[in-house]
């Protein structure tokens, strides 16, 4: 899953992008209003982390203008947002929910509840139940960050495993390879290589069965689908 954290402490911001990207998320920064409506309107994120006090605005404003649509960004409504911010006053929490966030969390805060509360939002409307998505024999525990198919445990990379997961909470659904390329990978990623098939293939080596009884199907033209079983 691909995120945007909205931070102007640097030293914060870089100890929580090191954090989700080592729980296997996909991350990109800003430490500005301006900076994270640019991120907003070109790339399609799962979750917004957002502080509220920053340099040329504030995020209750940023917030509201996704909600009411004002700000135009990529994925609209499906985009969850979780405030991330030293206000913790009761008033703040009510406004910041009240604004459209999904959920809020007030600094200090232990990364393990982040990445908790990160988990239980990225959740929403699949088919999993509680940290564990399931598909056939497949089961993923993103808590854990561990794969199995029947009782064999999968050895996965961190973008094998992003790509299954992906694709776990959209089962029977075609997924583009620049679907893909925008959920799992950050920013950085050069979109002319052929990072999504070749990760794909090595994945359904480690899945196992052969490419003939795998899973995941190539469909030609469109892209990749989890077969419901």
């Amino acid at each position: 899953m691909r995120l945007l954290l909205l931070e102007d402490e640097e030293d914060l911001a870089e100890a929580v992008q090191l954090g989700l990207q080592r729980a296997g998320y996909a991350v990109d920064t800003a430490a500005t209003v301006d900076a994270a409506t640019e991120r907003l309107t070109v790339n399609e994120y799962d979750l917004l982390l957002l502080d509220l006090a920053l340099p040329d605005g504030d995020g209750f404003s940023l917030c509201r203008a996704i909600r009411e649509g004002e700000l135009p960004v990529v994925g609209g409504a499906d985009l969850r947002v979780l405030m991330l911010t030293a206000r913790g006053a009761l008033a703040d929490r009510v406004r910041g929910l009240d604004d459209g966030a999904d959920d809020y969390v007030v600094k200090p805060f232990a990364l393990d509840e982040l990445l908790a509360r990160v988990r239980a939002l990225l959740r929403r409307e699949t088919r999993g139940v509680g940290a564990v998505l399931r598909a056939g024999d497949l089961r993923l525990d993103t808590a854990r960050h561990e794969a199995w198919r029947g009782e064999r445990r999968l050895s996965l990379a961190p973008k094998e495993f992003g790509v299954l997961e992906y694709l776990m909470t959209r089962p029977g659904h075609v997924v583009s390879a620049e679907e893909l390329l925008e959920h799992v990978w950050d920013e950085n990623v050069d979109p002319f290589t052929h990072t999504v098939r070749v990760t794909v293939g090595t994945l359904r080596r480690k899945i196992g069965n052969g490419d003939e009884h795998s899973v995941i199907e190539t469909v030609v033209g469109r892209g990749y689908r989890l077969k419901e079983e």
